[in-house]
C-alpha cells in the first residue's frame, strides 16, 4: 500500500496541474498575469497555513536550519514567483503550442541539473524517456501552433522553464529535512510576497470580475496550487527529481482531455499522437523504478 502513495500523489498533481489550464482559460479574460498569480498564491498560502495549524503540535512546525533558507528562498522566488509571472505573461504573447514546447524544456533541465548537482546521474531509461516525451510535446505544439513567435514571449517562456527547473532542484534536498506541506507553504508565501506589487491591480480587477471567474481563481489557489504542489512535494520526496520532472510530461495530455471534456475543444489527430508519445516517454523513464519494485517484492 505504501508503494502506491507516491505514484498516487504524482497522479493527483498531474490531474490538478492539467486542470489549471482549463481554469486559466476562464480567468484570463478578466484577470491579467500578475494579479492572477498574486491571487492564487495568496489563497494557496492561506489554505496551507491553516492546514499546518490544524496539525498536531509536535508535527506542526519544524524549524528550518540556516542552510535551508537559501534553498527555500530560491524555490519560492523562482518556482512560485518568477515562474508564475513569466508563464502567465508569455501565454498572452504566444500561442499555446509554442508556449508548451518552450516551457517543457524544463523537465530536461531538471534531469540535467539533478544529475549534476544532486548526484542522481543519468540513467538510460530517464534519458530516453525524457527525449521521447519531449518529442511528444513538440508534436502537440506543432499541431496547435500558429507558427508565429514573438521574441519577448519566447524569452519569457524560457525564463519560466529555467525558473521551474532550478526551483524543483532546490526543493528536493529540503524534502529530506522538512515536511512537504511546510516546504510548500514557505515557498508559496515567498512567491506571494514577490507578487505583492500587483495588489492594486488585483483589487481593481476583483471589483469588476464576475462571481464565476472569481470562483475559478479560488479553485486555482486551493487545488492546483495548495493541494497540487503539496502532493508534488510528497511524491518528489519519495522519488528522484529527474523522474518526477519527466512525469509532468503527462500534464499536456491530461489537459487536452479536460479541454475536450469541459471546453468542447476537439484535439487534432496530431495532438493525440503527441500525447501518446508523452505517455510512452513517462512510462520508459519510470521503468527502472517498476523493475526495482518487482525484484523487491520477489525477495
Amino acid at each position: 500500500m505504501k508503494n502506491l502513495l507516491a505514484p498516487t500523489a504524482a497522479a493527483v498533481t498531474v490531474l490538478l496541474w492539467a486542470s489549471s489550464f482549463v481554469a486559466i482559460r476562464h480567468t484570463g479574460t478578466e484577470f491579467s498575469a500578475g494579479p492572477l498569480s498574486l491571487a492564487r498564491l495568496v489563497i494557496g498560502s492561506v489554505l496551507l497555513g491553516a492546514f499546518l495549524l490544524l496539525q498536531p503540535r509536535d508535527r506542526r512546525w519544524q524549524r528550518p536550519a540556516r542552510r535551508d533558507w537559501p534553498l527555500l528562498l530560491a524555490c519560492g522566488l523562482l518556482w512560485f514567483g518568477v515562474y508564475n509571472l513569466t508563464l502567465n505573461e508569455a501565454e498572452r504573447r504566444l500561442d499555446a503550442g509554442t508556449a508548451a514546447m518552450l516551457v517543457h524544456i524544463a523537465p530536461l533541465l531538471i534531469a540535467l541539473l539533478a544529475g549534476l548537482t544532486l548526484g542522481e546521474g543519468f540513467p538510460r531509461p530517464l534519458v530516453i524517456g525524457s527525449l521521447v516525451a519531449f518529442a511528444g510535446v513538440v508534436v502537440i505544439g506543432t499541431s496547435t501552433s500558429t507558427g508565429r513567435a514573438e521574441t519577448w514571449g519566447v524569452v519569457l517562456c524560457v525564463t519560466a522553464a529555467i525558473s521551474y527547473a532550478v526551483g524543483v532542484v532546490t526543493q528536493k534536498p529540503l524534502l529530506g529535512r522538512l515536511p512537504a506541506a511546510q516546504v510548500t507553504w514557505i515557498a508559496c508565501t515567498i512567491g506571494a510576497v514577490v507578487c505583492l506589487p500587483f495588489t492594486p491591480t488585483l483589487i481593481d480587477e476583483l471589483r469588476i470580475a464576475s462571481a464565476g471567474t472569481i470562483w475559478w481563481v479560488v479553485y486555482l489557489g486551493a487545488f492546483p496550487t495548495a493541494l497540487g504542489f503539496t502532493t508534488w512535494a510528497f511524491a518528489l520526496r519519495r522519488s528522484t527529481a529527474g523522474r518526477m520532472g519527466v512525469t509532468v510530461y503527462a500534464v499536456p495530455v491530461v489537459a487536452i482531455g479536460l479541454g475536450w471534456l469541459f471546453l468542447a475543444e476537439t484535439p487534432a489527430g496530431l495532438a493525440i499522437a503527441g500525447g501518446a508519445l508523452c505517455l510512452a516517454g513517462v512510462a520508459v523513464s519510470r521503468r527502472r523504478v517498476a523493475v526495482a519494485r518487482v525484484k523487491e517484492m520477489a525477495r
